[in-house]
C-alpha cells in the first residue's frame, strides 16, 4: 500500500489511549515535566523549569504539536497524549503519563519518524514504553503503509539509548554538531531506525513485553 499521512484519530492499545495532543493536556504535561530527575536523567535538550510556569512555558515548546496541516514532504508533526486506558498497578484511567510524536512524513520514501518522546518518572521502566511504542509503530507500518522509522536521542542519554535499543530499533550513526540545546551547546545526535523487514522482529518482541507485563 502506498504510504499515507496519518489522520487525527485517538489510538488505542495495551494499557494506554493516545489522543492528539491539546492545550488541556500542557498542565498535566507541565507537572511531569518538573520533576527534577528528568533533567539528571540526561534529557538536556532542556534545562529544569524551577517554577511552574516555566514548566508550563517548556511544555508548550518542546512537547506541543498541535494538530494541523501535515506535508507528505518530510515536514510536520502530531503530538499524542500518553493516558492510561484503565486503572491498573500503573494508576487511575486517563492518569497522563507522557507524551511522543509522529512527524517528518515522507510519503514517497514511505518514511516517519517516531520521537520527542518523554514520560513521567513514575513510568520508567514499566510497560509505558513498550506498550506506547507498539501502538505508534503499528500505527506507522500497518496503517499508514511506511516502510522506514526513524528514532533519535542526544548521545549522551544513555537512558534514552538503552530503551530504543532494546525495541530493536539498529544503530545508523552519530550525527555530529545536530542540533541546538536549550543551554547554548550543540548535541551529537545518536540515530536509529526500524524499517519494513525488521518490524515483524520488532513488534514481536514488543508483544512479549506487554504479555509479560507484570514479570
Amino acid at each position: 500500500m502506498p504510504a499515507l499521512l496519518p489522520t487525527f484519530e485517538p489510538l488505542t492499545g495495551p494499557y494506554l489511549h493516545l489522543t492528539p495532543m491539546t492545550e488541556a493536556d500542557l498542565p498535566e504535561l507541565a507537572t511531569l515535566l518538573s520533576d527534577p530527575r528528568q533533567h539528571e536523567a540526561g534529557m538536556i535538550m532542556y534545562t529544569c523549569p524551577t517554577t511552574p510556569e516555566e514548566a508550563l512555558a517548556l511544555a508548550r515548546r518542546r512537547y506541543f504539536a498541535p494538530a494541523g496541516p501535515l506535508s507528505g514532504l518530510g515536514y510536520g508533526k502530531l503530538g499524542y497524549a500518553i493516558r492510561l486506558r484503565e486503572d491498573s498497578d500503573l494508576g487511575k484511567a486517563g492518569t497522563l503519563v507522557g507524551t511522543s510524536t509522529l512527524s517528518e512524513f515522507h510519503l514517497t520514501n514511505e518514511s516517519t519518524h517516531v520521537g520527542t518522546t518523554m514520560y513521567g518518572r513514575s513510568w520508567w521502566g514499566t510497560v509505558v514504553n513498550p506498550a506506547a511504542k507498539l501502538i505508534l509503530l503499528g500505527h506507522a507500518f500497518d496503517d499508514l503503509g511506511y516502510g522506514r522509522v526513524r528514532i533519535q536521542t542526544d548521545v549522551v542519554n544513555l537512558r534514552s539509548r538503552a530503551a530504543i535499543e532494546k525495541l530493536g530499533a539498529r544503530f545508523e550513526g552519530v550525527r555530529r554538531r545536530d542540533m541546538l540545546r536549550e543551554d547554548g551547546t550543540f548535541r551529537d545526535t545518536a540515530a536509529y531506525a526500524i524499517t519494513l523487514d525488521d518490524w515483524p522482529e520488532v513488534r514481536r518482541g514488543l508483544i512479549e513485553r506487554v504479555n509479560a507485563w507484570p514479570s
